[in-house]
C-alpha cells in the first residue's frame, strides 16, 4: 500500500480523530514513560495534533483543523525518503496539489526535523471534502512510501489489527475485549485498565486521559 491507496483507506475525518485518541490512550495504559502515539487537543488554537514516534526514527503527525485535515508520515528507511539525496529532497509531486488552507503545516518548524519537513507520504482532505486526496506521486513495481505500516492499523481500525500492531511493538499479548472498548469510545475504568495493565496507576492514567479528551468514570 502506497498513499494511493491510503487515500481509499482512510476514514472519514472524525473517525480517523477518535481511532488517534484510542491509540494514544492505549500506549499512555501500556507503557506511560514512553507511548508511541500521541494526542496533543489544542496543540494550536482550535487545532489537534496526533502523532506516532516509534522510537527509529520513523512517524507521523496528523492535524486536524477546521480547514481540514493534514496527514504525514516518515519511514526512514523507504524509497521516498529526503534522505536518498542532499540536499535533502521530497519525491516528486508529495506536497503538489496541497490547498492553501493546509499549506502552511509543512512549513510550520514544530514539524521540521534540522529544518526540514522529514515525510515519505502526505494526504490531506479539506472540510467538506468527500474524499481525501494526495499528490501525483508516482512508484515503480517495488517501491515504497512507507504507507502500509505506517497507517496500516490506523486506517483499517480494527481491534484485531490495532490488537496485532501493539502487541508487535510491545512484544506481549494485549487484551482483545479492552481495546476494542478503547475504539468504540467507552469511558475508561479501572477495570479496562487492569485488563491491558495490571501494574498501572489508574489515577495517573485518568488524569493523563482527560487531558486527551478521552471520558473516564472512577469505577
Amino acid at each position: 500500500m502506497t498513499v494511493h491507496e491510503l487515500v481509499s483507506a482512510l476514514p472519514d475525518p472524525d473517525v480517523l480523530r477518535a481511532r488517534c485518541r484510542a491509540l494514544a490512550l492505549l500506549d499512555v495504559v501500556l507503557d506511560g514513560f514512553a507511548p508511541r502515539h500521541g494526542y496533543l487537543p489544542g496543540w494550536r488554537a482550535g487545532v489537534d495534533l496526533a502523532t506516532m514516534d516509534n522510537g527509529s526514527g520513523d512517524l507521523y503527525g496528523i492535524v486536524f483543523d477546521p480547514a481540514g485535515v493534514f496527514l504525514y508520515g516518515f519511514d526512514h528507511e523507504c524509497d521516498a525518503t529526503p534522505w536518498r539525496e542532499w540536499p535533502r529532497a521530497h519525491w516528486p509531486g508529495l506536497l503538489e496539489g496541497l490547498p492553501a488552507t493546509l499549506a502552511h503545516y509543512p512549513a510550520d518548524p514544530e514539524l521540521h526535523f534540522e529544518d526540514f519537513f522529514d515525510a515519505t507520504v502526505c494526504a490531506w482532505r479539506e472540510a467538506g471534502a468527500p474524499s481525501w486526496q494526495c499528490g501525483p506521486v508516482v512508484f515503480e513495481p517495488g517501491e515504497s512510501d512507507g504507507a502500509d505500516w505506517l497507517f496500516g492499523a490506523l486506517s483499517d481500525g480494527t481491534t484485531e489489527a490495532v490488537c496485532s500492531d501493539a502487541q508487535d511493538y510491545y512484544e506481549r499479548p494485549i487484551d482483545r475485549q479492552a481495546v476494542a472498548a478503547l475504539l468504540a469510545g467507552a469511558p475508561l475504568d479501572r477495570r479496562l485498565v487492569g485488563m491491558l495493565n495490571p501494574a498501572a496507576n489508574f489515577e495517573a492514567i485518568a488524569d493523563r486521559s482527560r487531558l486527551l479528551g478521552y471520558p473516564v468514570t472512577d469505577s
